[in-house]
């Protein structure tokens, strides 16, 4: 599975707020390190299996620990329609 921002949502610096965001129409959701770490990876060209590898090994993680949470951040802002997963 293949993630993608969808049209309109986008990834953000906010300066007031001192933090990344993820901008969509009419929603802003701010983000941690770790949302921000897998999301500034998503560029709808990289699956997450290459994802997971990479988050992995910038932060000398397991993949196997990594994964899990990398697919469960990814399909929950898939079921508010903030990103794209593609077969």
């Amino acid at each position: 599975m293949t993630p993608a921002l969808p049209p309109g949502v986008r990834l953000h610096w906010d300066a007031v707020r001192g933090t990344h965001v993820l901008l969509a129409p009419e929603r802003v959701l701010m983000l941690d390190a770790v949302g921000h770490a897998i999301l500034s990876r998503v560029d709808g060209a990289t699956a997450v299996a290459a994802l997971v590898a990479d988050l992995a090994a910038a932060f000398d993680a397991p993949a196997e620990e990594v994964g899990p949470d990398v697919t469960e951040f990814l399909e929950g802002l898939a079921r508010e329609r903030l990103v794209d997963l593609h077969a």
